[in-house]
């Protein structure tokens, strides 16, 4: 099966999970205009470093509201970013904090999710509206693009 193929199922099950584990009342709390500009600043960042990475944007329920690739990431950086967003989304935690604890027996594991840096929680007014996720450099590095496209319309933290 083609990597392709298998990142269009694998987006498709998620948002199926998503939308049956929720309630259709829950309304999505990242707008299309706070995910573009988070997008934006993100994806400005990366540029800036020169960074070839997939950046992808959650609202709080791990519907997809988002996502750049840009040119030269890898192909599997979608599947990445895509577990590093269900570890967020599920946990409440950047996708790094999610891998310590669990490493240290902390927390239970989350089938399908990644332990690495580039997943982090964006908060706003308090409240959890969703995650943004990168893949393609080093956990670190897809982090600082997270954090930099978050902190333009919140924060990493409550």
């Amino acid at each position: 099966m083609s990597n392709i193929l298998r990142s269009c199922i694998l987006t498709c099950l998620l948002s199926l999970c998503a939308n049956v584990a929720f309630s259709q009342d829950e309304e999505s709390l990242m707008t299309y205009d706070l995910a573009t500009s988070a997008m934006d600043a993100a994806e400005a960042y990366a540029r800036e470093k020169g960074w070839n990475v997939t950046i992808l944007i959650t609202d709080q329920r791990n519907n997809p509201v988002m996502l750049r690739r840009i040119d030269g990431a890898g192909g599997r950086t979608f599947s990445f970013a895509t577990a590093k967003a269900l570890v967020v989304n599920e946990t409440g935690l950047t996708s790094g904090e999610y891998g310590r604890l669990l490493e240290a027996g902390d927390i239970e594991e989350i089938e399908g999710g990644v332990t690495f840096a580039g997943g982090v929680p964006v908060y706003r007014n308090g409240q959890r509206i969703g995650a943004i996720s990168t893949s393609g450099v080093r956990a670190a590095q897809d982090e600082e693009v997270s954090t930099a496209g978050a902190e333009v319309i919140g924060s990493i933290s409550n």
